[in-house]
């Protein structure tokens, strides 16, 4: 039964990333510090108009700029809510490079971190 329920997820890793598209949903590489496309009226008091995204932030490309040298993206922040600055706000729009992000989740990482949760109490 482990096996037909691991299979999937086990493929999943495997499995080759494609080209990153509008709506695909992208996660931050690590604490990222990005640009603010369209800044909040919090945001827009700030003098340098960046703030922080935590460590695989979910996000969902707006634009893929694939015929740019940079690589720039601009994306939606999904997830983590917090309202104080440096970290980015919900729903605000960032500009990233694609060093900056990855495709998807280390899966089998994610399964091991919980493993370890569980049988380390």
């Amino acid at each position: 039964m482990l096996v037909i329920l691991g299979a999937p997820l086990v493929l999943y890793s495997f499995a080759p990333t494609g080209p990153i598209r509008e709506g695909d949903t992208v996660f931050s590489e690590g604490e990222q510090q990005v640009q603010i496309r369209q800044a909040t009226t919090d945001q827009s008091r700030k003098a340098d108009n960046t703030c922080l995204l935590d460590p695989n932030s979910p996000l969902i490309v707006l634009h893929a700029s694939t015929d740019q040298a940079d690589g720039s993206i601009i994306a939606h922040v999904q997830g983590n809510p917090t309202d104080k600055w440096p970290f980015c706000p919900v729903h605000a729009e960032v500009v990233l490079k694609t060093h900056q992000i990855f495709q998807k989740p280390a899966v089998l990482g994610a399964v091991r971190e919980i493993l370890v949760g569980w049988f380390s109490r």
